[in-house]
């Protein structure tokens, strides 16, 4: 409970990746950090920052406070994604499909964080291209974003869902 009376978010922060970079100075070698950040709900909302700073410690939380600042709502379907997708971002490619419960999530470390962060729970994946950290956690979140319902599709079109009822099975004739 917050101080104002409602419940604060629950949050899982995830380090994808850390890099340095030297540059080379009279004295030595000056090195700087980019952390690679995933922040998510894990009931549909996540978030991708980068923070750079000349600490390791600073460039993560830099990169948590942009990864908050910029988190978008994911269409899930239960444990899992309603339909297969496919989307690139510049070298990498990314395909995700549904899968049935109990399966798990099947899907490289980089695919994996932005998966759990976002709460999905059964799906199958798989990466192709190339395996830059920033460039996969992108085409991840490109593809999950282009992701919608049976309801929302149905809902842009101007369409009601149709209830289908099951047909009831006759009463059994009385024994003679």
């Amino acid at each position: 409970m917050g101080f104002d009376g409602q419940k604060s978010e629950e949050l899982t922060e995830k380090v994808v990746f850390i890099n340095r970079t030297a540059k080379v100075v009279k004295g030595g070698r000056r090195f700087n950090f980019s952390a690679l950040i995933v922040v998510g709900d894990k009931r549909g909302r996540v978030g991708v920052g980068l923070g750079k700073a000349s600490e390791v410690a600073d460039s993560i939380r830099k990169g948590g406070e942009a990864a908050r600042s910029q988190m978008v709502s994911v269409s899930l379907k239960d444990a899992t994604i309603p339909h297969e997708v496919f989307a690139h971002y510049c070298g990498a490619k990314i395909v995700l499909r549904p899968a049935s419960p109990g399966t798990g999530v099947i899907a490289g470390k980089t695919v994996r964080s932005v998966l759990e962060s976002v709460g999905i729970k059964d799906i199958l994946t798989k990466s192709l291209g190339s395996n830059n950290a920033a460039n996969v956690v992108k085409a991840t979140l490109k593809a999950l974003l282009s992701l919608r319902t049976q309801a929302a599709i149905y809902k842009s079109r101007g369409l009601e869902i149709k209830k289908v009822e099951t047909p009831k099975a006759p009463a059994a004739l009385p024994a003679a």
